[in-house]
This record gives C-alpha cells, structure tokens and sequence, in this order.
C-alpha cells in the first residue's frame, strides 16, 4: 500500500520527494513578507516524523549550519518516514543577528503562543500549528548566549525506559543534562503533548563552531538511525557513552573588573578549586571565582569583562565524576581542532 502523501502549511509533499517551503510569518515595516524556511524530507516507507530545527534564538547560529549539512547528507535520501528541517526559526532575530524580537521577547518563552497575542506569540503560535504538531519526535538545536560558549550537551527530561531517553543516549554528546522544562519553551510544550525533545547545546552565538557543528550532524543522524529512520549501522568509531549530570550551578565573579580564566571549557575541576581571578584595571582589588562543587566546566563566559555577581562558569556535578572526564577526553580527542576557551 502506497504512503500517503505530508501536507504541511498547505503544501503537499508526495512519497519520495523534498520540498522547499516558505511559511508566511510576518511582515517587515516595509511591507515586505518574510517567511519562516522549511524543508521537508517525505520518505516512501512510514516511519517518524522527526523535526530538526535551529535559531529559535536568532544569534545562535551553530544550529543553521547543522540543518544545512544534514540535509546535504546522502544518507537521508533513503529516509523511512518524514523529516522536517527548520534553518531558521527566527527569522527577525536572524536578520538583526540578536537572540530576541523586534519586540525584546525570547521567542523560547512564548509557546504555545497565541494568535491574537504579541509578535512572539504570534510567530509561536504559527510554528506551533504549522510545523511542531506534525513531528512525533524532535531535536532543538542552540548554542550558549551572546559571549558564552557551551561544550556539547543534550537537555531532556529523561526517565527510565523512555523515548526521550533513547534519544538521548543515540546522539552521542558527552554530557546529558536531566532538566527541568522551561514553562513557555518548546521544549516545555512538547514534552507536555507527549513529543520526545531533544535540546542540543554546543558552542557560541554568532559563531561556527566546527568541534560543535559536526558533532551536531552525526548526533543528529544518529537518532534518525536509532529510531528506525535511516538504514545501516554508524560508520565510525561510536562515541564513549554519555555521562548524566545530576545537577549544575554557575560560579559568578565576586567583584567588578577583568576575568583572567585559569581553566578550560570541559576541564574536571574541584569543589574550592579557582576557576579565574577578577581585578580592576589597576590591580588594585582582585577576587577569586570558585568552583562551588566538584564537577566538569560545561559552560563558561567568553567576555574578560565581568560586574560583581556574573555568570562565568557552568559546572555539572556527575555521580561518577572519572567516567564523565573520559567522556569528554574521549569526546574532544576526536575532533580538530579541540575546543579552545582560553583568551
């Protein structure tokens, strides 16, 4: 029995075939229309519908890059089921090269959005209706804010034996992180309605990360083969198994001034250890930044200049703390060049 044809924003996608679609969004003050991009990859065999989509956050940008390479991927011309890649979800943000709307909102906060409501709600709300409630499992892709780097990661909440879980575990990021929904995020929105999401986190705003964004691809496609998707076993050498982190806090800057970093992203580092020190111009005053618990550096600011009380250092705590640092020398051996967050 032949597939039935995907029809998304109106358009109808035939078994076999890719389509590239504009989804009306908004306009410019000009009058100009601007359009959300979507691709859709329909198989001729049923499977899932996965969605891959970067920039909900406009500046992050690591995630626009994974999609294109994803959907240059020969692999995914014998694809089972339905793909539905999103370059750019923000498209205000992507222009401006911002993380928020024209109207300061975080579009990540505003789902499930409302047709009458602000242009962040608005645009949430079509997203939502037009593309997020076709897919049956999805992967979010973004990278740490303005001036902050993240090492690769996956945020799920996760339970035993779940779909999520699977997911998660596929993708082969070195450090999973089990947290909490974010009322208004589409993460929080899909989960609720019963979609397995995964957030990747790799890298910096307004920056292509290489050591973020091929990981991000084969993560990706890894997945998509774990679900039944694409045919065949990985190729290469699987990655060293995820370590779950039981939790995470920032170390912040005990006073005003210029950070001069002692330790790198991915570092294991010990409860009391000094992270980096804090001085004015003149050296004068000079604090410590502390690690508040033992743990592996998974996010740290790429800004020397920080005020009293700043986020400067991601540390997650691991049960096994040995086995995440494998996982991540692991992880960063493999790639060229390695992640570098020094000054």
């Amino acid at each position: 029995m032949a597939r039935a044809p995907f029809t998304l924003a109106g358009h109808t996608v035939m078994p076999g075939q890719r389509l590239q679609i504009d989804v009306p969004v908004a306009r410019l003050y000009t009058h100009t229309p601007l359009h959300i991009p979507v691709e859709v990859v329909h198989g001729r065999k049923d499977g899932p519908v996965m969605l891959v989509c970067g920039g909900i956050h406009g500046d992050e940008i690591n995630g626009v890059e994974i999609v294109r390479r994803l959907l240059r991927s020969k692999t995914i011309n014998s694809l089972r089921g339905t793909l539905i890649a999103v370059p750019v979800v923000n498209v205000f943000g992507f222009l401006q090269q911002t993380r928020y709307l024209p109207d300061r909102r975080d579009l990540n906060r505003c789902f499930p959005g409302s047709e009458k409501g602000s242009l962040g709600g608005r645009i949430a709300a079509l997203f939502r209706e037009e593309i997020v409630d076709h897919a049956t499992h999805i992967i979010d892709l973004h990278t740490g804010a303005i001036h902050r780097t993240n090492l690769p990661q996956i945020r799920a909440q996760l339970s035993v034996g779940s779909e999520t879980e699977r997911m998660a575990d596929a993708f082969g990021a070195p450090v999973v992180l089990n947290a909490e929904l974010r009322e208004g995020s589409l993460r929080h929105y899909a989960q609720n309605r019963g979609i397995p999401v995964l957030t990747y986190e790799a890298g910096e705003a307004l920056r292509f990360d290489e050591w973020a964004i091929a990981p991000g691809v084969q993560g990706v496609l890894r997945v998509m083969r774990r679900l039944g998707m694409l045919a065949g076993e990985q190729r290469r050498r699987s990655p060293a198994p995820a370590e779950l982190a039981n939790g995470s806090s920032w170390a912040r800057a005990p006073i005003d001034g210029i950070l001069r970093p002692k330790v790198r992203l991915g570092a294991r580092v010990a409860k009391g250890e000094v992270l980096g020190k804090v001085a004015d111009p003149f050296g004068n005053d000079e604090g410590e930044v502390l690690a508040m618990a033992d743990g592996i550096v998974i996010g740290m600011s790429r800004l020397p200049l920080a005020n009293e009380g700043e986020a400067l250092y991601h540390i997650a705590r691991f049960d096994e703390i040995e086995e995440a640092e494998t996982a991540i020398e692991s992880f960063q051996s493999s790639l060229a060049p390695p992640p570098d967050a020094m000054y």
